[in-house]
């Protein structure tokens, strides 16, 4: 079979519906606890095969079904040497031997630094679209280990559906008989420093949170079927630390719930808010409930992370 001349890869967001970290190790990384769950909203990578070099194009289509990011949110996905899909590219052709490149174009559709896992899934797009440009079958446990150099929550983008996180989130075990769901995630227009909510975390003291973890999710990740709510009400210990946000992160979760949203959560450090609708719930009827300027994104569970297609 020859190689293919283009590829396609649809790459998804995630929500964490709980997340529990612990105190900072000796290697700067901190132990946490969380449940992945890949999302409808995803990023499209298109791929196409060159002599040698690669070069990436960033695009912006807006996705959400109400409000608008801002030009510094759009600003916030690098286009040189520093974005993730652009390293995860070499970094791939490295591993594999490959001496060719490949020319990207990358559509985002997924808020950069809100949390949702928009710069792993396109880091997790690159390296897939890269060995079935040059057709180079790797196992899946290679493919994380090798995303795990490129950030904490690259295995997760490679591999998708549900799972449970454990380490630095790079640790992942496949969580079986979530239901399905759909919800409403709300980005607000400030953002939350991943750094700074570590190193807030670090002057925290954790109480239970480091120490009770571990168990208090594998209670539920144990069970047949599993409701979302029940790895939500786990609860996200950035949320203790959102300093002054937290004023404008309590008052978005009121209006979440006002518009009848079930148990309204930020995923990762943030600053999206994720609220869940009832099942058979207008989703017409909540947005108009739904006060405020947020860009909203309504969206569902999804069993996979990636998709990828061969193009002519």
């Amino acid at each position: 079979m020859s190689l293919p001349r283009r590829v396609r890869v649809t790459a998804r967001a995630k929500l964490n519906l709980g997340l529990a970290v612990g105190p900072r190790r000796a290697d700067g990384f901190h132990d946490l606890t969380t449940v992945f769950q890949s999302i409808s909203l995803a990023d499209t990578l298109l791929a196409e095969r060159q002599p040698r070099g690669f070069r990436l194009i960033v695009r912006h289509e807006p996705a959400a079904e109400r409000g608008r990011l801002t030009a510094r949110t759009r600003a916030a996905v690098p286009v040189g040497q520093a974005n993730l899909a652009l390293r995860a590219a070499r970094l791939a052709a490295r591993h594999a031997g490959i001496t060719g490149g490949a020319r990207l174009t990358l559509i985002k559709r997924i808020p950069a630094q809100a949390g949702m896992g928009g710069g792993s899934a396109d880091a997790a797009a690159a390296m897939a679209a890269i060995f079935a440009l040059y057709d180079v079958r790797v196992p899946l446990a290679e493919r994380l280990e090798l995303g795990a150099e490129l950030g904490s929550d690259v295995p997760f983008a490679l591999m998708g559906g549900t799972a449970l996180g454990t380490g630095r989130g790079e640790r992942l075990r496949p969580v079986r008989g979530l239901q399905s769901f759909r919800a409403i995630v709300a980005v607000p227009a400030w953002r939350v420093s991943t750094a700074r909510a570590f190193a807030e975390l670090d002057r925290f003291r954790y109480g239970l949170t480091a120490r009770n973890a571990p168990l208090r999710f594998g209670k539920v990740t144990g069970r047949m079927v599993i409701e979302p709510c029940e790895f939500i009400r786990l609860g996200n210990s950035f949320e203790a630390v959102l300093g002054a946000r937290s004023p404008s992160f309590t008052g978005l979760c009121s209006r979440m719930r006002e518009a009848g949203l079930l148990e309204p959560r930020m995923t990762g450090s943030g600053s999206a808010v994720f609220g869940l609708l009832a099942r058979g719930a207008s989703v017409r009827a909540v947005l108009d409930r739904l006060a405020g300027s947020e860009a909203v994104y309504v969206v569902r569970s999804a069993r996979r992370a990636l998709d990828i297609g061969r193009l002519r």
